[in-house]
């Protein structure tokens, strides 16, 4: 194949190598201390026909769960992690499934049911089996010394080894629930307008309190807590009275089911589950991220720390596991290995269905040279801190793809956006025909690339001790760079022309109006290219012409402009500018950070270097209340004094462990609170935890509530979490893991 590339001299390289290694110098005055935290994530068991009704789940205490149907008793089959297993007829113990079971609970960790004879269990040695004559026997709780206060949903009978010690009834209410309270040795009865009690010892009932809402009830160590349509509120078990206003500040309100887990409050709804937190708020579970269905019927206690969530199509298994952020990056780094990886390019699996990871295919994209680059930066950051030969193999390889974006084109120094085995792409005009005739490369290339390439050439340049691969980007440094200063700071496309945004030249840099963001990142951004570019070269040109832009073109003024100078443009100015400024643009963010590792790193003097400082910081400044991690994190380049480290942990942590698009909502929610529309697009006063958002690569609006994925795509890992913790690591910021 005939190559463009324009070839610098090995023994050169290996001078230049020599010559420009940039220590880290970063000052760290902060640092977590990487000690275990709780990862939560979901295996899904779905049900194997429409019709079927579901009703409660119950676990005992050697982890058996079992829930109770329209179709009598099911069980848990198969079900793994992203891989869901199905609810299936239970028959382990056919002389208990075979019985007319009416209801199902739980009596001291162990399983207990109800049927049209008796109340029993295969537990105690099958020696519980409390006779009854009530025909419609289907709700049951169990109090002091094996009695059972149970119900047809009209009448109650209170009776202990088969003996009625009472019989009575709401008044003709319907009864829906029944819970009992160890402490005061009272049953609470939730009626359909009315909450009630029944005391063991008096044998009487005592209306609490009426109300037209009730909805479902949960009896702690010292309160019932009452679920309603319209949120929550709290009776003091001692006194019976009601403990301050219904609470009604939570995700959603309509609410069906309420249990006590661990010490833990969980909440089910017609929209997701909730765990009430200590802080007052609540983590959220909804979507098929975590659950089959938003409509919960029933939660309870699973085994090993897990929690049962059972909806209208199936059971939802939360997980709870200890893991640190070191061990939480080697699931990530085996994801992206065994699934993301297309030609040594770190790509998304598209045209999945039903969010099967088996279904879907990697598809390229007109960014997989800087979602490569941002995934071949995190593993060079790995293998300085770790000198892991895997992290060097996966550098290797990446970096081989990116070479080839240059040398699968014939434009001399030209990257393309992609390329394609022939006769796999969509009739995209931007597909051109390479030289060899299996493949095809994708033109256009943008300058969210360029930016993209020069990050990840320059730190394997200066991180990397392997000569072949240092040399190698530092020669693809010089290539694209030396492309964009021969065209007079353009990217020349296949047809003669700029690409539309491959553009640093200051006649369309400098045509923008002072408050539109594109004049400040094309010159931030630029001049971080230049600076790269001379400190692993050497060559005057770059040094020149970065003068050149920021002594004559005014980028040094335009880099420097504070983020909140940045707006919307003027009524009068042109269309373009109209358009560019139109919201805050997040993709710029991911472009200003990236170049700053080689505007900040390698900056001419200090002078410069002080500037440059001030600069980070202020966008940083602007973009704390996104609590995004990468950036927060890579403001340590600039040797910052404080971070917002803890948001920073607190989003590599809460990153569920599912990158599956589901569709997620969050508009509707109650707990939020939203603030007028304005140009960052930041939609309420709080962001939300990453794993009630939608997946979302670092160019995105971390305050967009809702996306309708449909479990279509699965992203990598590499670029969205593994680049914020090996750098992480890499500044001295995220310690090695703590063994406690």
């Amino acid at each position: 194949m005939k190559k463009t590339i324009q070839r610098i001299t090995l023994l050169y390289l290996a001078f230049t190598v020599a010559s420009c290694a940039t220590k880290n110098d970063v000052q760290v005055t902060q640092q977590h201390q990487d000690k275990s935290f709780i990862q939560d994530y979901s295996i899904k068991f779905l049900t194997e026909s429409a019709d079927v009704k579901l009703i409660k789940v119950v676990s005992d205490r050697n982890g058996y769960i079992q829930i109770f149907s329209s179709k009598g008793l099911l069980r848990p089959r198969d079900g793994q992690f992203l891989f869901p297993g199905t609810l299936v007829k239970d028959v382990q113990d056919r002389q208990t499934s075979d019985k007319k079971i009416a209801g199902i609970g739980t009596y001291h960790d162990q399983l207990v049911y109800i049927d049209d004879k008796a109340v029993l269990s295969n537990a105690w040695a099958g020696k519980l089996f409390s006779r009854h004559i009530m025909l419609g026997a289907k709700i049951f709780a169990g109090g002091k010394d094996f009695n059972f206060l149970i119900s047809d949903g009209k009448s109650l009978i209170f009776l202990k080894d088969s003996e009625k010690l009472w019989e009575g009834s709401l008044s003709g209410e319907e009864v829906r629930d029944i819970k009992f309270d160890v402490a005061n040795n009272l049953f609470w009865i939730l009626g359909k307008e009315s909450i009630s009690t029944f005391s063991a010892e008096k044998k009487e009932i005592i209306k609490v309190i009426s109300g037209s809402n009730l909805s479902c009830i949960e009896q702690t160590s010292n309160k019932l807590i009452v679920g309603t349509s319209d949120g929550y509120f709290e009776i003091d078990s001692k006194t019976k009275k009601q403990i301050g206003d219904v609470h009604k500040k939570m995700p959603w309100t309509e609410l069906t089911t309420i249990s006590e887990i661990d010490g833990n409050i969980w909440f089910g709804s017609t929209w997701g589950a909730m765990m009430l937190r200590k802080d007052g708020k609540f983590n959220y579970y909804v979507s098929e991220r975590w659950i089959p269905s938003d409509t919960v019927v029933h939660i309870a206690k699973g085994s090993e720390n897990s929690v049962l969530i059972l909806t209208n199509k199936g059971l939802g298994k939360i997980c709870f596991k200890e893991t640190t952020l070191h061990e939480k990056a080697m699931f990530f780094e085996k994801q992206v290995r065994d699934r993301h990886i297309r030609t040594g390019f770190n790509a998304t699996v598209s045209s999945m269905v039903n969010g099967d990871v088996t279904t879907g295919s990697m598809e390229d994209s007109d960014n997989d040279g800087l979602w490569t680059s941002m995934y071949l930066a995190g593993e060079t950051f790995r293998y300085a801190v770790t000198r892991s030969d895997e992290a060097l193999q996966n550098v290797r390889e990446s970096l081989d793809a990116m070479e080839r974006l240059y040398t699968i084109n014939l434009i001399p120094g030209f990257p393309s956006r992609s390329f394609e085995r022939r006769g796999y792409k969509y009739e995209d005009k931007a597909w051109r025909r390479a030289e060899d005739p299996e493949w095809d490369w994708k033109s256009t290339t943008s300058s969210d690339e360029a930016i993209g390439h020069i990050f990840a050439f320059g730190t394997i340049a200066e991180l990397v001790d392997e000569p072949e691969l240092r040399n190698k980007a530092i020669m693809l440094i010089d290539t694209l760079m030396s492309h964009v200063v021969k065209n007079d700071f353009y990217m020349i496309d296949w047809n003669g022309e700029p690409t539309l945004w491959g553009k640093w030249n200051p006649d369309y840099v400098n045509a923008r109006p002072k408050m539109v963001g594109d004049r400040k990142i094309n010159s931030s951004n630029i001049i971080a290219m230049l600076q790269t570019a001379y400190h692993f070269t050497k060559k005057e040109k770059y040094k020149e012409a970065a003068f050149y832009l920021m002594n004559k073109h005014g980028y040094l003024e335009n880099l420097m402009r504070p983020m909140k100078e940045i707006g919307r443009a003027p009524e009068d100015a042109d269309d373009w500018s109209k358009m560019l400024s139109d919201g805050w643009n997040h993709s710029d963010d991911e472009m200003y950070y990236c170049g700053y590792w080689g505007l900040y790193r390698y900056a001419f003097n200090d002078t410069l270097k002080a500037k440059y400082k001030d600069a980070i910081i202020d966008h940083w400044e602007a973009e704390r209340p996104e609590k995004e991690g990468l950036w927060n994190i890579m403001t340590a380049i600039a040797g910052a004094k404080t971070i917002d480290l803890e948001e920073a942990i607190w989003y590599l942590q809460e990153y569920p462990l599912d990158l599956i698009n589901w569709t997620v909502k969050n508009s509707q929610r109650k707990d939020i609170e939203k603030i007028e529309p304005n140009f960052r697009g930041q939609t309420i006063k709080e962001v939300l935890p990453p794993d009630e958002l939608r997946i979302a690569r670092h160019n995105a609006n971390r305050f967009d509530l809702d996306e309708n994925g449909g479990g279509r795509s699965e992203n990598s890992a590499g670029d969205i979490w593994l680049l914020p913790y090996w750098i992480g690591r890499y500044l001295g910021v995220i310690s090695e893991p703590v063994i406690e």
